[in-house]
């Protein structure tokens, strides 16, 4: 089938479907703001047993696993079809797509398949996130020096 310039933009219309968006916005809203929920009630437990930046960490931690074993078992998958970017906004989010990258590769064994291509999605976020914090921390530094 050839398509003329002229044509694009009614063949683009008439094989694209119509997005609800509504619909999509409040699921990945009440997806994402239910992950969070969990994880301040995580929190405000673990609040009552230890101190503020130990239940902070521990709040982390347990967010992480729990997106990593929802994405093993294939829950998480489906969450973030139904959800789109209300599951994967969170921590939760960042987990499962560290895990969904490493479970393609794990016919090719644990070192060479899971443990390399783990990092192909989580290695620019962390060297992203490790740059913008020396940046932060540089420029924060400077206008101590300067400023007081």
């Amino acid at each position: 089938m050839i398509i003329k310039k002229d044509n694009y933009p009614e063949y683009v219309k008439s094989v694209t479907r119509s997005s609800p968006i509504v619909k999509d916005v409040l699921r990945a809203f009440w997806v994402g703001g239910g992950i969070c929920v969990i994880g301040q009630g995580v929190r405000e437990i673990l609040l009552r047993l230890t101190d503020k930046e130990s239940a902070a960490v521990w709040t982390s931690i347990l967010l992480i696993f729990a997106g990593a074993a929802l994405t093993g078992w294939g829950i998480y998958d489906k969450l973030g079809k139904y959800a789109g970017a209300g599951s994967s906004i969170p921590i939760t989010g960042f987990s499962n797509s560290i895990v969904s990258s490493a479970m393609e590769f794990k016919k090719e064994g644990f070192i060479l398949g899971v443990g390399a291509k783990m990092f192909t999605v989580a290695g620019p976020v962390l060297v992203y996130g490790v740059t913008a914090g020396v940046i932060y921390g540089v420029l924060f530094f400077i206008r101590l020096r300067l400023f007081g």
